[in-house]
C-alpha cells in the first residue's frame, strides 16, 4: 500500500546491502538513501525513503530539495536502511539553494553514481562518530544493512545487523574506525575484520581522493 509523502532532504546517501560469509563480503547497489523531515502518512516527522539508481539519475537529488510522491514501508527492515522504498510519482518542487563546494564536512550536493562508490571502496565507521551528525549528512556516509551466512551448509540460518561505512576522503577530519569488527562463522569460528582490509579497499586512492 503506497503512503503520500512530501518534505524536504536533510541527506542522500548511497543505499547499499552488504553480504557476508565469513572472511567472504559481497555488495549490492540498491540505490540511494533519502532522509526527510516533512510529512509521511498525514504524520509530521522524520522519516527515510530508499528509490533506485534510474530515479536519482532523473532527479538529481541532494540535500536541501524539496519532494513528494509515495511510498510503501519496506517488508523486511533488517534488509533495508529506509523505511520507506518502491517510490512513485516523485516530484521535486524547489530546489536547495546553490552553495559553494564544502571544504570541510559534511560534503554534500548530489551524489556521485553508484558506480563510483563501488571503485571507492570503503572502510569501517564507527558508530558513534557517524550518529554524531555530519557524517548522517554526508554523501560519502552510508549505513548498510547487513545479511550474514553463518554456515554455508545451511544458507537459511541468517544473522543481521547494521553496519556504517565511509566512502570520503582519507584525510577527512572527523573520521574514526572504531574497533575491528567480527563475524561469526561455522561452529565457533569468527573472523575479524581489522585495518588492513580498509586499507586494501582503498589502497587505490591518495590521502584527498
Amino acid at each position: 500500500m503506497k503512503t503520500d509523502f512530501h518534505g524536504a532532504l536533510s541527506a542522500v546517501q548511497p543505499r547499499i546491502r552488504l553480504s557476508r560469509n565469513y572472511d567472504q563480503r559481497q555488495h549490492g547497489y540498491m540505490g540511494y538513501a533519502l532522509a526527510m523531515r516533512g510529512r509521511i502518512g498525514g504524520v509530521e516527522r522524520a522519516f527515510s525513503v530508499g528509490i533506485g539508481p534510474g530515479a536519482q539519475q532523473k532527479l538529481a537529488l541532494q540535500a536541501g530539495d524539496a519532494l513528494e510522491g509515495e511510498a510503501e514501508a519496506v517488508a523486511d527492515a533488517r534488509l533495508e536502511p529506509v523505511e520507506f522504498y518502491k517510490a512513485v510519482k516523485l516530484r521535486v518542487p524547489a530546489r536547495a539553494p546553490q552553495q559553494p563546494a564544502a571544504t570541510v564536512p559534511p560534503w554534500r550536493g548530489v551524489p556521485p553514481a553508484l558506480d563510483v562508490y563501488r571503485a571507492r571502496g570503503h572502510r569501517r565507521l564507527a558508530e558513534e562518530v557517524f550518529a554524531a551528525g555530519a557524517c548522517t549528512q554526508c554523501i560519502w556516509g552510508c549505513r548498510m544493512p547487513v545479511d550474514i551466512v553463518t554456515d554455508p551448509w545451511k544458507p537459511a540460518e541468517r544473522q543481521h545487523r547494521f553496519e556504517v561505512f565511509c566512502y570520503g576522503p582519507k584525510t577527512c577530519p572527523v573520521y574514526r574506525a572504531g574497533p575491528p569488527r567480527t563475524v561469526p562463522g561455522r561452529g565457533s569460528a569468527v573472523w575479524t575484520e581489522d585495518d588492513a582490509v580498509d586499507a586494501a579497499a582503498t589502497a587505490h586512492r591518495g590521502p584527498d581522493e
